[in-house]
């Protein structure tokens, strides 16, 4: 008896042993011939089975059928991205189960590499093969101007390949266009970790959001001090660098780099409007004018070294003007027609250069407002009344009042 209910019980065990492994059967089948949500609802409940849950292929196979579900998605939404998610999970499990052996059989199936265009019936759906269809998503997002869904699917495929330098460069830039600072930093500091890469473009990114979105210049000038540790050369970095000693007040070091980068570069306009800058906060008022000038001579276009020009020679006017209202009236006899004529000298110089900052920017008020005083300070009646007559036009005909 005891022999009879043994057999019975091993019979039974067979065929439910037996009754498991058609189900991955039937999975299996419904993975190949597309049948893929009868086949995920298969697996699904081999992997909750004592008899099959145990063993990786289980989920080696699970994860496949969610990548195909992936790819074969045209929706590509938020809900694709988590089918997505969920694949990765599926082949971390499985890849876990096998030992975490890349020489295994489920290891070497989970980061199976593809050939480029191999025929979809020969794909290995593989965790590669998941990069690649996120990777292709994204770019479909991109070209239909969804960056939001281009990001995901980037981040996605940057999930599975932390190596990939195009993936983290393209969700670095598109997290970083879209505000999402944090993901932008984590994809650049994914690049800074690829041996051999060039990172000049992800520290210029980096250094920004810490500067400006950040406000945390101690953090920017630190990183840009390690990016010019590698790119002692780089001509964009040493901007940074010296922009970046000016917002922290260090004005002898932020001069001493100036000097070095301008032996390098000597016509570079950026360069020389904050060397002028400099000078002038440190009262050399003539060489910073010579050079502000500098600055427009080797870039006529250059709005900041046109304003910086004539801002500083309407600030010697003001100081003329200032030091002769301080004079006692004698003095002030002898003196107001010569000094007088050395303010309105300079008036006359800076209209150029604001003229040219205006034709850069035609819609800036505030150089059209200088030079309506400027033209009215030179009693130039005509050109004064079309300054403002433009600018009544934008600020309304009472901005004088405002």
């Amino acid at each position: 008896m005891k022999k009879l209910v043994l057999s019975i019980a091993m019979v039974a065990a067979a065929s439910l042993a037996f009754g498991q492994k058609k189900v991955v059967k039937e999975a299996e089948k419904g993975f190949k011939s597309g049948d893929l949500q009868t086949a995920l609802t298969a697996i699904e409940g081999a992997t909750t089975n004592p008899e099959t849950s145990g063993d990786p292929a289980t989920f080696l196979l699970k994860a496949q059928i969610q990548t195909k579900i992936f790819g074969t998605d045209t929706e590509n939404t938020m809900e694709t991205v988590e089918v997505g998610n969920q694949a990765i999970s599926t082949f971390n499990k499985a890849f876990e189960m096998a030992g975490s052996n890349k020489t295994s059989t489920v290891g070497k199936a989970v980061y199976a590499e593809e050939l480029p265009g191999v025929p979809d019936n020969l794909r290995p759906y593989s965790l590669l093969t998941l990069k690649n269809l996120a990777f292709d998503k994204a770019l479909e997002k991109y070209n239909a101007e969804d960056l939001e869904m281009s990001y995901e699917f980037f981040n996605l495929a940057g999930e599975i390949d932390k190596t990939d330098s195009t993936i983290h460069y393209n969700a670095g830039f598109l997290a970083n266009d879209l505000g999402r600072f944090e993901d932008a930093k984590r994809h650049f500091n994914y690049l800074f970790e690829i041996p051999g890469y060039n990172k000049t473009n992800a520290y210029y990114f980096m250094v920004q959001i810490l500067s400006t979105e950040e406000k945390n210049p101690e953090a920017a000038f630190a990183l840009v001090s390690k990016a010019r540790e590698e790119y002692p050369n780089d001509k964009v970095l040493a901007e940074y660098e010296i922009q970046l000693l000016l917002q922290l007040n260090k004005m002898d070091e932020a001069m001493a780099q100036i000097k070095d980068a301008l032996a390098n570069d000597p016509n570079n306009s950026g360069l020389l409007l904050r060397s002028g800058y400099l000078k002038e906060q440190a009262g050399d008022l003539n060489g910073a004018m010579a050079d502000y000038k500098k600055s427009v001579e080797v870039d006529p276009n250059f709005f900041e070294g046109n304003y910086y020009t004539g801002a500083l020679m309407l600030e010697q006017s003001r100081e003329i003007l200032a030091e002769l209202n301080a004079l006692s009236d004698d003095e002030w006899e002898k003196k107001s027609q010569e000094m007088g004529k050395q303010a309105d000298d300079l008036y006359r110089q800076a209209v150029p250069f604001f003229n040219k900052a205006l034709e850069i920017k035609p819609d800036n008020t505030d150089i059209m407002i200088i030079l309506f005083q400027v033209h009215t300070r030179l009693k130039n009646n005509a050109e004064a009344e079309a300054m403002n007559k433009k600018i009544s036009a934008i600020l309304g005909p009472n901005w004088q009042d405002n």
